[in-house]
């Protein structure tokens, strides 16, 4: 079991602070977190940095914590430029990068990305399959629906062979399948209750089988919402306005975990008995005291009874 962070990505216009933002990383590196994870969205009231820039800021601030975006919607992306700033990052980070990628679903406003909405799960496949193109063949020759290439090449590849841990992310069944079919992991998105979780893996690992693969050797992870308040109607109260804040409804902290440290030591329990072998704890409000709480009082009580 590994147990990853989220990195603070909503920061209102001017009140950035570089400094609090590094000691906030060192500090999550001296702890022990595998890794720390950026999401994306372009789009949206809420003022959030995009990914690819915050993990340069994480990859200069640290040496041994991976870092990743869970998710890149990546038929919003062009896959050329996409790996090849994955390949740089990737370098310049010595190879620590982790990818995660999904669809999106169709609630997007793809006239804003050159995008005809009835082509977006093509697009994120034939994507995929030329982002894998760019960082493995010394020559590309890509004859594809959406985009041709003749003889091209991208140096340098991603200084992880063959390329960085590709995690495939979504809700739906048919995501679920696609990550079986095309990703090296499955990321469970922080929207699914635990219960949907499980569902979703036992569907992962019958596609796995399918697909001739070997489910013990597909890692899985879940992106979970939590926070440490040893007063539970208070910490119900805050997750709820904070998920509003994300998701623009009330009612949402059912997919949280939450409450004093043995509620949530109960609550990440229930997420890897469900089949997560990497949990990424999704923060959402006071992160350096949360990191804190959450290494002292309830990781460290992790371990199997």
């Amino acid at each position: 079991m590994h147990f990853a962070l989220s990195i603070p990505q909503r920061i209102a216009d001017g009140a950035f602070d570089p400094t609090r933002l590094r000691n906030y990383l060192t500090r999550a590196e001296e702890l022990g977190f595998q890794s720390a994870w950026t999401q994306e969205s372009v789009l949206g009231s809420a003022p959030t940095l995009a990914p690819l820039e915050l993990m340069t800021f994480a990859a200069a601030c640290t040496e041994r914590l991976r870092l990743g975006c869970a998710v890149f919607v990546s038929p919003l992306h062009n896959p050329v430029h996409l790996a090849k700033s994955i390949s740089t990052l990737d370098q310049l980070s010595r190879g620590r990068i982790e990818v995660g990628i999904g669809t999106g679903g169709r609630g997007r406003m793809f006239s804003a990305f050159e995008v005809d909405p009835a082509s977006f799960i093509a697009r994120f496949t034939e994507g995929v399959r030329l982002m894998k193109t760019c960082w493995t063949e010394p020559h590309i020759s890509f004859s594809g629906r959406f985009w041709q290439l003749d003889d091209a090449s991208m140096e340098p590849k991603p200084f992880q062979k063959p390329y960085p841990p590709l995690w495939i992310g979504g809700n739906h069944p048919a995501a679920v399948r696609r990550a079986a079919r095309l990703g090296t992991g499955f990321f469970g998105a922080g929207s699914s209750t635990t219960a949907q979780f499980g569902q979703q893996v036992s569907e992962l690992r019958a596609a796995l089988v399918e697909a001739h693969q070997n489910p013990t050797t597909f890692p899985i992870a879940k992106r979970v919402y939590i926070a440490v308040d040893d007063n539970t109607t208070r910490a119900r109260e805050r997750v709820d306005a904070a998920l509003k804040q994300i998701y623009g409804a009330s009612g949402l902290s059912t997919v949280a975990v939450y409450g004093p440290p043995s509620a949530c030591i109960a609550g990440l329990r229930e997420v890897a008995a469900a089949g997560a072998e990497l949990i990424q704890l999704h923060l959402l409000f006071d992160d350096a005291e949360q990191m804190e709480r959450l290494a002292a009082e309830v990781l460290s009580e992790m371990e199997p009874d």
